[in-house]
């Protein structure tokens, strides 16, 4: 089995007499409401999925990420995992002393023992993970909306949230069990953030041809305008696997987290979590983890290069279309007719179909997938 980033899977999670400890301080610490996203960070650096990382970043593992993608201690890391609040409630707030994290209903979530309380530059932090400063971008746009105090230190969970996917949740340390009861000693991981057309399953399939099992995990959770909803993203994947994988070859769980849009540098992101789950390998598709026109379409391909050490390989796919004449999905090495030939997989073109209630072509989608789409009301987020 690969080991987890950094060498050692973290596991910060409370239980038995220390969760009940912590519940009895809970009422005399001071208390910081966080919202959904960062209760998902929480339980990511708890629950191992965020390893090395046992909490929030402090000053110097902050910059480091900033400046050379990389902690303090060398191991590569690209995008800043933070705990924001406005500079009253941090003055409050003392080094040393703990800190109950608490959800936006007022449960109690984790102790933060806090460690560090420092000030930062939106600006530069925008232009050093995204590229740009421009506030149409929508991780540029959170990150200029954020509080302008950085508290740091480690988290012990308390309680994991409870949320309408249950069921699709694993964690580090039951995949990695999962897989190996499998006996699935290479294990390729998809990160997705929209529901499957054929493009989709043919990547998968031509990877899962050189790998023992498929990890397809969605990516759960706040994203921007015109995505698809999460609950569509898991029922068109339940539908797709129903009908055309291998249930032995095949394991679907989500992933908690936001969706950043930070281009390559969420690529190598996106990497070492699923290196966390178990995965040997990871797809890279044309701009991977992207947004508008912010990135070239093969600089989350590119950005590999720099992380001889990541310790998860990645497969890249440049790129893929239904061939006409070839009567499947081909990719630039495999087929040598003309782009007349060629029906490009269009996320765009895909969505306007469905909005306008028609379903998309089968060289495109698979029938049954968009049947499952078009139940829906309003797949998309508004």
């Amino acid at each position: 089995m690969i080991q987890p980033h950094g060498g050692k899977l973290v596991d910060r999670v409370l239980s038995g007499k220390k969760r009940d400890e912590a519940l009895a301080r809970a009422a005399r610490l001071p208390r910081l409401a966080i919202d959904s996203e960062l209760v998902s960070d929480v339980e990511n650096i708890a629950t191992g999925v965020y390893s090395p990382l046992e909490g929030f970043l402090g000053e110097a593992d902050f910059h480091g990420v900033l400046t050379g993608m990389r902690l303090r201690n060398d191991i590569p890391w690209t995008v800043p995992i933070v705990l924001d609040t406005d500079r009253e409630t941090a003055a409050r707030l003392k080094t040393g002393e703990d800190v109950l994290l608490a959800g936006e209903d007022g449960r109690p979530v984790a102790l933060l023992h806090l460690e560090e309380k420092y000030a930062y530059d939106k600006g530069e932090t925008a232009d050093k993970v995204f590229g740009t400063r421009d506030p149409a971008h929508p991780g540029v746009a959170k990150v200029l909306g954020m509080k302008d105090i950085l508290l740091a230190g480690p988290v012990d969970l308390i309680d994991v949230t409870p949320t309408p996917f249950d069921r699709y949740k694993l964690t580090p340390k039951e995949t990695r069990v999962l897989f190996e009861a499998k006996g699935w000693r290479t294990v390729v991981g998809f990160q997705t953030r929209n529901t499957p057309h054929l493009g989709h399953e043919y990547v998968q399939k031509a990877a899962l041809t050189f790998t023992d099992g498929l990890f397809i995990n969605p990516v759960i959770g706040r994203k921007k305008k015109g995505d698809f909803k999460d609950e569509v993203i898991l029922a068109s994947y339940e539908e797709a696997i129903r009908h055309y994988y291998l249930k032995e070859r095949t394991v679907m769980a989500i992933l908690q987290m936001e969706m950043r849009y930070a281009g390559p540098r969420e690529a190598i992101h996106h990497a070492i979590l699923r290196k966390n789950f178990g995965c040997t390998h990871i797809i890279i598709g044309r701009d991977h983890a992207g947004v508008g026109s912010y990135y070239p379409p093969f600089a989350a391909q590119d950005i590999f290069e720099a992380f001889p050490d990541l310790g998860i390989a990645p497969m890249f796919f440049r790129s893929f279309s239904y061939c006409k004449k070839c009567g499947s999905v081909v990719n630039e090495k495999i087929c040598p007719h003309p782009p007349a030939d060629q029906i490009q997989f269009s996320g765009t073109k895909i969505r306007d179909l469905l909005v306008k209630g028609e379903y998309p072509p089968a060289e495109l989608m698979r029938p049954e997938v968009a049947a499952v789409i078009m139940r829906f009301k309003d797949p998309f987020n508004e």
